[in-house]
């Protein structure tokens, strides 16, 4: 672990960016590299139905694009002497993060909590849980 990156998922939101200083901070402390990932999920939509104004692969496209200007800001804000690479997936979230760490032989996870508890627990999928109990490395869970 301690030779490895550090694998940091990312939704841009600030719970992400509260785990993202912990990362940091662990990379830093083992003098690793930190390795930021975010997933867009597959857009959702009937072409037969007119959901969508778009075609599926333009809502894609256009999610993909939002989500690396994302992803430059926050490199941007960094201000860091780690070496930090940064990976875009599609997919399910969970799914996408663990092939991530496997492809990447990451050290460790850091990842943010949304802290759901009761029903909304119970309805939405925990990415986090997902992550840490399949996971083959550490996993560090930020609240």
């Amino acid at each position: 672990m301690r030779t490895r990156q550090i694998l940091c998922p990312t939704d841009f939101s600030e719970t992400a960016s509260h785990a993202l200083k912990y990362a940091i901070e662990m990379a830093n402390l083992y003098h690793v590299g930190l390795r930021l990932v975010h997933v867009i999920d597959q857009p959702v939509g009937l072409e037969n139905y007119q959901i969508l104004t778009v075609t599926p692969e333009e809502l894609s496209k256009s999610m993909e694009d939002n989500a690396a200007e994302q992803m430059h800001a926050l490199l941007a804000e960094l201000n860091s002497d780690l070496s930090v690479e940064s990976v875009i997936r599609h997919g399910v979230a969970s799914e996408q993060i663990l092939k991530e760490a496997e492809c990447s032989e990451a050290g460790m996870i850091v990842i943010a909590s949304h802290g759901r508890t009761g029903l909304s627990h119970f309805l939405a999928t925990n990415v986090a849980e997902a992550v840490a109990n399949r996971a083959t490395c550490p996993v560090l869970v930020v609240k």
